[in-house]
């Protein structure tokens, strides 16, 4: 029964996880906030994880009932993330393994977010769409890898609330999208804002760009409230909302589920907390006949305990990061990480077709260009965006 301890801290969240065998046994978390119309800078986000790491480190023990004795395996987020805060988690996370006298392992960020979201959902092999303050991707698993289906070109969905939260200067206290998201449910008019998939990927910073010169146009001439542009970028519940953004990206996933022909659908990441996006996401699966899997903000968000699931998996198919190669990058993406560590639980029912008697994978349809699929009129579009869409 491996019992793995994991420390997150690529962003402004600072995380310390216990995970013993699918279990999650300790999270605690905490949060490095600043002033509204602000955002974090590297250093000062590193100073606030020196300071309560430590805390963090106790607590999770503590909240486990376990102590040093009882971990089998260090693991830490190598990357990507911000350099800063990455490298001050790592050095402690190296340290702890030389005290404790016990393995250390690397994890990806991203590979963390996507095995957590299987761990606490069931789902088997799902297509991922991972959104976050740093990433928007559409992922899934073929031939021991992650692949990138589609992406952001420029900025990450939630860079975009983030940067669009500081022009309305919205609190940061719990998280700008959070807000931005009770605000919206009192706005009213909504906005057109442009709508930009290119083929399988997506770009948000001329929606940003287009909104940030709205804003205070339209707010100094009474045009709208920030209620209003929160509703037009965000949320109203059952009705229209971030409608142009999260459209973009539930159509982008759409699109990657009927090339795979994958009947499972996983959210990921701190975006996919917002109830909206789940909404449509589950709207546009009910229409393809597949199923939604999503968490709360417990395991969406950055937390210690996704790097340790993602560890123990590594753990357990024997990977093990030498002293030597512990450090972290910033621009890791999932795509060159071999996944073995998935194979320590089986995947049934692959969505490129089950495992044939020797154990060897079947070949990718789209290695072959084949499309197992279609994508028509969707009804998580409102009909504005609908109708744009189509134009």
């Amino acid at each position: 029964m491996p019992t793995v301890l994991g420390f997150e801290g690529s962003a402004n969240k600072i995380g310390v996880g216990v995970v013993r065998d699918g279990t999650v046994l300790a999270n605690p978390r905490r949060t490095y906030v600043t002033a509204p119309g602000t955002g974090f800078l590297p250093g000062d986000t590193a100073r606030h994880h020196r300071a309560v790491i430590l805390d963090l480190l106790q607590e999770a023990l503590a909240e486990a009932g376990l102590t040093s004795q009882d971990i089998d395996c260090v693991a830490y987020t190598k990357g990507p993330g911000m350099g800063a805060p990455l490298a001050s988690v790592a050095v402690v996370a190296r340290t702890v393994a030389q005290l404790w006298n016990k393995p250390l392992l690397g994890v990806n960020h991203c590979i963390g977010h996507i095995e957590m979201g299987r761990l606490i959902t069931g789902a088997i092999s799902p297509t991922v769409l991972y959104v976050s303050g740093g990433n928007t991707q559409v992922i899934s698993y073929s031939e021991h890898r992650y692949r990138i289906f589609g992406e952001t070109i420029d900025i990450a969905v939630g860079n975009c609330l983030d940067r669009f939260a500081r022009v309305l200067k919205i609190s940061n206290d719990p998280s700008p999208g959070y807000n931005i998201e009770q605000m919206a449910q009192r706005g009213k008019k909504l906005v057109e804002l442009p709508y930009t998939v290119k083929g399988m990927d997506v770009s948000f910073s001329g929606i940003l760009s287009f909104i940030e010169d709205a804003a205070q146009r339209m707010l100094a001439t009474g045009e709208c409230t920030p209620e209003d542009l929160c509703f037009s970028l965000q949320v109203k519940e059952g009705k229209a909302g971030m409608e142009t953004v999260f459209a973009m990206l539930v159509e982008i996933t759409e699109r990657a589920m009927a090339h795979c022909g994958s009947k499972e659908a996983l959210i990921v990441g701190g975006v996919g907390c917002n109830r909206r996006l789940q909404e449509m996401m589950a709207t546009m699966c009910q229409e393809r006949g597949a199923q939604l899997f999503a968490t709360d903000e417990r395991f969406c968000i950055d937390n210690g305990a996704m790097i340790a699931q993602a560890g123990w998996e590594m753990f357990q198919a024997g990977h093990r990061t030498p002293l030597q190669d512990s450090g972290i990058t910033q621009r890791q993406v999932s795509t060159p990480v071999r996944a073995q560590l998935v194979g320590t639980r089986d995947r049934q029912n692959l969505q490129l077709g089950k495992l044939n008697k020797g154990g060897e994978e079947p070949t990718s349809p789209w290695a072959a260009g084949v499309v197992m699929g279609t994508c028509g009129p969707s009804t998580y579009r409102t009909d504005e965006v609908e109708v744009t869409w189509r134009d």
